[in-house]
């Protein structure tokens, strides 16, 4: 199963939303354009279009306040990748030299926040309220999220509940946002816009338990990040977070202590990853990833069987059996 399959029902209104998403980014403004052109190249898998695609046909039907909802999301998703790669002194995204390290910070937090107010105003345009309150919460959680994150990884004193608080702020919100948005483009019934933006969150909670299950059980090249990133980041994730609660407070203790020194060496590594398996840090994360794609995709229920919905449930599935 890949994304290419799953989005595959939707194709012919991904062809057509590039030229347009293109166009929504036009600008009078030299550097800008440039800098536009380059980040169009990198075009990824497309796998929010793809929800507001999949969303809105298993609801009715594309229409055209899908491609613009979709144009808002992607922009909002875009501007965020521009914004982390300053905040992370990232040298590359996706294989290629980042926006920042091309074009310096100054310049990225300002192509990031064009972007960002470029997706605001296509809503206050076509006069997309709903659109508007659903990007914006989502831009809120996101920041607060992150900002939750940074703290805790100073701390190091995350538990579950806080986990998922962050998981699902950081990464559920915006998937959520673009199930809900490709619903609201097709029809006005709120039983089934509800159902299928809870789809969304709990997809987007499944989806970075499996990231960070990655960080555990993948090589470098197959996941595209530094074999056990997050522990470097000082990041405390949910197999960690099991395994933690598992043993004595003397034992937790000391496994803390080690991730709160940083410059972890290769043999601090290893010595925290059999740790986590030994205690069923990794069993458990895998359980609880499988829970919510079951309970996401039960929530389909209620719509009618599609092609549509059979890539939804696709997608569900995907999400916890991927390997980058």
């Amino acid at each position: 199963m890949s994304i290419a399959k799953i989005s595959s029902v939707v194709n012919h209104h991904l062809e057509a939303f590039h030229p347009y998403f293109r166009e929504q980014m036009r600008t009078d403004v030299p550097l800008l354009n440039l800098v536009i052109r380059y980040i169009l190249r990198q075009r990824g898998k497309r796998v929010r279009p793809t929800l507001v695609f999949l969303s809105a046909e298993l609801c009715g039907g594309t229409t055209d306040r899908t491609y613009v909802g979709a144009s808002m999301v992607e922009l909002l998703h875009t501007a965020t990748l521009v914004h982390d790669d300053v905040v992370d002194d990232a040298a590359e995204r996706r294989g290629m030299p980042s926006i920042n390290a091309l074009w310096k910070n100054k310049a990225s937090v300002l192509v990031g926040d064009y972007l960002l107010s470029r997706g605001l105003h296509i809503a206050v345009d076509h006069d997309e309220f709903a659109f508007l309150k659903a990007t914006s919460k989502a831009v809120q959680r996101m920041s607060e999220g992150e900002l939750l994150q940074m703290q805790k990884s100073r701390q190091l004193n995350i538990d579950e509940e806080t986990y998922f608080k962050i998981i699902a702020d950081k990464t559920a919100s915006l998937i959520s946002t673009c199930c809900e948005i490709g619903a609201r483009s097709a029809i006005c019934d709120e039983h089934k816009i509800q159902n299928i933006t809870r789809y969304g969150e709990l997809v987007g909670l499944a989806f970075q338990i499996r990231d960070d299950l990655l960080d555990y059980v993948s090589r470098t090249n197959l996941i595209g990040k530094p074999y056990a990133n997050d522990l470097k980041e000082k990041k405390i994730t949910l197999p960690l977070i099991h395994a933690l609660r598992s043993v004595p407070k003397s034992i937790s203790t000391s496994i803390v202590g080690m991730i709160k020194r940083g410059n972890l060496q290769s043999s601090d590594i290893n010595h925290i990853m059999s740790f986590v398996k030994e205690h069923g840090g990794i069993e458990y994360a895998q359980n609880k990833a499988q829970v919510l794609i079951e309970e996401a995709i039960s929530l389909l229920d209620v719509f009618p069987d599609s092609e549509y919905k059979s890539s939804l449930k696709d997608f569900a599935i995907f999400v916890i059996e991927r390997q980058s």
